[in-house]
């Protein structure tokens, strides 16, 4: 087995994205799926919650600021149940963490960034890491964007 090849990372991971604004939504959705994704998107807390329940995505891009239920009600309800316990969440708000509610961190997110500050680019690599293997992760140069903060964990032991 010479010129054996380490296994690829392949694209066929679903992604949620909750976002009420539908233009933001619209990019991300082609963006992802351009690069290989499935995408599901809800603009509202309640379509958010039956699509992620529905799903079962194995990302979810989460905005806090959204009708009928905010992000971070969701984010709770999605760790207090068996279908949503362990699915990363990564936090997408005009806020800025220092902003957003209290303990969204406790909860196990995967990263935090603020809209404004975030590009394409940017949330491309954000999403191929989170849900590459551990193996294959790599740094994110964020220059000098001081509002993105990522923290992705090594659930290689879990």
């Amino acid at each position: 087995m010479e010129n054996e090849q380490p296994q690829q990372f392949t694209k066929s991971h679903k992604v949620a994205i909750i976002e009420d604004n539908v233009a933001l939504s619209d990019i991300y959705k082609t963006r992802l799926e351009i690069i290989g994704y499935t995408c599901f998107v809800a603009h509202d807390g309640i379509a958010a919650i039956r699509v992620i329940q529905d799903e079962q995505p194995d990302l979810v891009l989460l905005d806090l600021m959204l009708p009928k239920i905010a992000g971070d009600q969701i984010l709770e309800t999605m760790r207090k149940n068996d279908w949503g316990r362990n699915i990363p969440v990564f936090i997408i708000s005009n806020l800025n963490e220092a902003d957003a509610p209290q303990g969204l961190r406790d909860m196990g997110i995967e990263g935090y960034a603020v809209k404004a500050n975030l590009t394409d680019n940017q949330l491309d690599q954000l999403v191929d890491n989170i849900l590459k293997p551990a193996d294959q992760k790599e740094d994110i140069s964020l220059e000098a964007n001081d509002d993105v903060r990522t923290i992705l964990v090594d659930h290689s032991h879990d």
